[in-house]
């Protein structure tokens, strides 16, 4: 009598790599990811917050100019024409001058002056210099992100250290919850509004990850170049850093400051290769020098790195040649990293996408100290103070902002949209004094909006109104009355919601 065949083993479901890190190690990364978050939280959420809308920067500057004439091509001749008025404006002093050729997103022929009094000029068709050049807000939201406004190779450094601060915290999180990819899809909607928040905390940093990592790792590289720079300098130059520059820059001429007339551009653009691809910057030294020289860059639009230099001496002689087609692997990652960081590439519905996926960082930033908040409330050891600090803070920088637009298009000034920044930021954490954060952050989503609402009406009202020449002018408005509706109307659903949830009052 033959025994009866064993039954099968059950198949082993597989594990989940990341559900076999140790209990008491994911507690003591959670704490790390805590305290990481908690010490930069303010510092990423601006970063963030101006960084997503610093992705519209050419928008807002067409905005800023809509009664500028549109610009869609330029000869060489127009080009020396406004070149020449912007040294003759730019007063004394003139070191360099920048000057932005028109394109499809930025039809402007922009012309930015370094001198004793920096300035910003634009030209027509013609060259000719025309009003209308400020772009105060647009100034004001780019220099808050890359160095928030400080000097600029400390506050690089310091938009750095939060690119740092961010991608560790990125990792730590995903190190601290096991389960994360997972339950990437789980969402406990309907209950405990701490879990609710967790939930799509942690699902926005699993579902745009790659974005996350990409924006944190290339914004602590473009911010801490300084560092690197100097780094690589006392490892291979004994300290010089002009020699790493040399490296990805060239070099200008032997310096010789006789005066000179202003250099001339033309036989420089004649001496372009013709490959068909676009001017896209001339950046120019020391233009009324002897020692003067010009760097054009050319974009190849089928390539993401695909920008071709080509440096000339003031006899237009090339004393330096860059074809992007030579560039290798490291140099095209390095060139490719600004452009990738802000997503300057294919279009307005890449820049969109940047924008929603900067916001969802932004939210990840203010909802990981909302958890924690939360958490320590419900352990019975509640930190009002925070609460209406972080409330404050997450509020006051969006409003600060929108003031900045009214200030910087009424006054034309960048320091006038500092200052009101500084104001409405400073307004609010006063006010986290006695109002509970609740309180303040309906009040703060109401100023944002109300804010947002009366930047468009100032842009309408003082630069361009209806008859406004560029209809992104009209976009950017539309999109700013949609915004501030939107906060007014979340405002108020919110306001009914607490009050809805509130304790019924015991009567005496």
């Amino acid at each position: 009598m033959t025994a009866a065949p064993k039954p099968p083993k059950p198949a082993k479901k597989p594990k989940d790599l990341m559900a076999r890190i140790p209990a008491g190690f994911v507690r003591a990364v959670l704490r790390g990811h805590s305290s990481l978050g908690l010490a930069f939280a303010a510092l990423i959420y601006l970063v963030c917050l101006s960084g997503s809308i610093a992705v519209f920067a050419h928008e807002f500057q067409r905005w800023e100019s809509a009664t500028a004439p549109q610009v869609t091509d330029v000869t060489p001749d127009a080009v020396q024409t406004a070149f020449e008025g912007a040294v003759a404006k730019g007063g004394a002093g003139v070191e360099h001058v920048y000057i932005t050729l028109p394109t499809n997103d930025f039809p402007r022929l922009l012309l930015y002056v370094d001198a004793e009094e920096d300035r910003q000029f634009l030209a027509d068709a013609k060259g000719q210099i025309v009003p209308g050049g400020e772009g105060a807000w647009t100034e004001f939201i780019t220099r808050l992100h890359i160095n928030l406004h400080l000097p600029r190779t400390w506050g690089g450094f310091l938009v750095g250290l939060i690119g740092v601060a961010l991608l560790s915290s990125l990792i730590s999180g995903i190190l601290a919850h096991p389960r994360i990819f997972r339950d990437a899809f789980h969402l406990r909607l309907g209950g405990s509004k701490r879990l609710q928040e967790a939930d799509l905390h942690n699902r926005l940093g699993v579902w745009a990850l790659p974005f996350h990592i990409l924006i944190s790792l290339s914004g602590a590289f473009l911010g801490l170049t300084t560092i690197i720079v100097g780094v690589l300098g006392m490892a291979m130059f004994n300290g010089d850093v002009n020699k790493v520059y040399a490296l990805f820059i060239p070099a200008p001429p032997i310096d010789d400051p006789r005066p000179a007339p202003v250099l001339d551009l033309r036989p420089m653009f004649a001496k372009l290769p013709d490959t068909g691809a676009r001017i896209e910057y001339v950046f120019t030294e020391h233009p009324t020098e002897m020692g003067g020289a010009a760097l054009f860059n050319v974009k190849h639009p089928d390539r993401l790195a695909g920008t071709d230099s080509y440096a000339f001496r003031r006899d237009a002689t090339i004393y330096n040649a860059s074809p992007a087609s030579a560039n290798n692997a490291g140099e095209d990652i390095l060139a490719a990293m600004g452009v990738l960081h802000f997503g300057w590439f294919g279009g307005g519905l890449i820049k969109i996408v940047y924008f929603l996926l900067g916001l969802g960082l932004t939210y990840l930033a203010a909802s990981g100290v909302n958890i924690w908040l939360a958490r320590r409330r419900d352990k019975g050891r509640p930190a009002p103070g925070w609460e209406r600090a972080w409330a404050a803070t997450v509020w006051g920088q969006p409003a600060g902002l929108a003031a900045a637009a009214i200030a910087g298009l009424a006054a034309a000034d960048v320091v006038a949209a500092i200052a009101a920044w500084l104001v409405v930021s400073a307004a609010f954490l006063l006010a986290a004094i006695r109002l509970p954060a609740e309180r303040l952050s309906v009040i703060g989503s109401v100023a944002t909006g109300v804010l947002t609402l009366l930047a468009a009406a100032t842009h309408l009202a003082l630069r361009g109104g209806i008859g406004a020449a560029d209809s992104m002018a009209w976009i950017v408005n539309a999109a700013l009355v949609a915004g501030g509706l939107f906060l007014i109307l979340w405002a108020r659903r919110s306001a009914g919601a607490s009050t809805s949830t509130a304790p019924a009052a015991v009567p005496a």
